[in-house]
């Protein structure tokens, strides 16, 4: 076992929980799962797809700096406040929230020069660094392969199609936000941009649309060290694993975006509550088979539905599989100690 942790606050620090609310209390069940189950992170949201009507987590700039404020103090060690803060129609922090419109990543990559996208980056860096928060779930790495994909190239998540364009403007993204003490993350492995279906709503294969110049952006940023952390997709392809999808998959995960790619930083799932997810999958089974495929943290948003008990449940359930040998403590205990160096690069 690693060093002062037990397996329950070793196994809280593989989590990033999404929760209702705009305030929280010492009683709330996300404040208990930081004190009591030593949760890795929070991700934030404007709404709740599961409860329309309601507030989510931000009304504004001050509400949200003082619940930032207490989500850090309730934990005893770094806690990982993230967000999806990509530009376009994939922002959390709103004009309505009081914040400044953040363009979309296609209207950043149509300009010719990368100046406007470099002064976006650092303009959110320092936003997203003057509330509180400090990992930001973008930029988004996929080719704009198919304009029609309807969760990229159609409501503009990609910089271009071509990828020495996207990787200019990630690089510029993950500098930026690392200079203003944010993590940044790409997204999504190994590609989401030619995909024909949305995998909040189903199961997506990409074995016939997907190419290989998709993964152009993540191997030239890694191998430059420029990357911290990498968003697995939901995203099935026979030749990288003829059973699993990618967040679910040993064969992607630890034998070619480890192995091959040589990537030594954390990987993270997409949220486990989306439907190409949990349509195939129970969602504890699913937490399990990412853990085993070296996934490092889990993301469940209570976004799509709302499980705000979950990580107790998880936990439990990893424990329990602990015992029946189906999982190692070898495997969780590397995934605990990625988790802790992808901190130690906070301020």
């Amino acid at each position: 076992m690693t060093p002062a942790t037990d397996l329950t606050t070793l196994l809280g620090q593989l989590f990033i929980i999404g929760f209702h609310g705009s305030t929280i209390t010492e009683s709330s069940t996300i404040a208990e799962d930081i004190t009591k189950r030593n949760l890795g992170g929070v991700i934030l949201f404007d709404n709740f797809l599961n409860t329309p009507g309601e507030n989510g987590n931000i009304v504004s700039p001050e509400q949200l700096t003082t619940l930032v404020d207490q989500l850090h103090s309730l934990s005893s060690t770094k806690l990982l406040i993230t967000i999806d803060q990509e530009g376009g129609k994939v922002r959390r922090l709103k004009e309505k929230h009081g914040f400044p419109y953040l363009p979309s990543a296609a209207e950043m990559g149509s300009i010719s020069s990368y100046q406007d996208s470099t002064l976006q980056a650092r303009a959110t860096g320092k936003m997203l660094a003057d509330v509180g928060i400090n990992m930001n779930f973008a930029p988004v790495a996929d080719l704009n392969s198919n304009p029609q994909s309807p969760v990229i190239g159609k409501i503009e998540r990609s910089f271009s199609a071509d990828p020495t364009v996207v990787t200019k403007h990630c690089e510029i993204w993950l500098d930026e936000l690392h200079n203003a003490g944010v993590l940044g993350c790409l997204k999504h492995f190994p590609g989401h941009g030619s995909s024909t279906v949305d995998s909040h709503e189903d199961f997506v294969d990409i074995s016939k649309t997907w190419n290989n110049r998709e993964l152009a952006p993540y191997r030239d940023l890694i191998n430059r060290g420029k990357v911290q952390a990498i968003m697995m997709g939901h995203l099935f392809h026979k030749d990288f694993d003829e059973i699993y999808p990618a967040s679910l998959s040993r064969n992607t995960v630890d034998g070619f975006l480890r192995k091959e790619m040589r990537f030594e930083g954390a990987v993270i799932t997409d949220d486990l509550q989306m439907k190409a997810i949990t349509s195939r999958y129970g969602l504890l089974d699913a937490i399990l088979l990412a853990l085993n495929g070296g996934v490092d943290m889990i993301i469940i948003g209570n976004n799509l539905a709302n499980d705000q008990d979950i990580l107790a449940r998880a936990i439990e359930y990893i424990e329990h599989a602990v015992h029946q040998k189906k999982i190692t403590i070898d495997t969780l205990e590397k995934a605990y100690n990625r988790v802790q160096q992808l901190k130690d690069n906070l301020p």
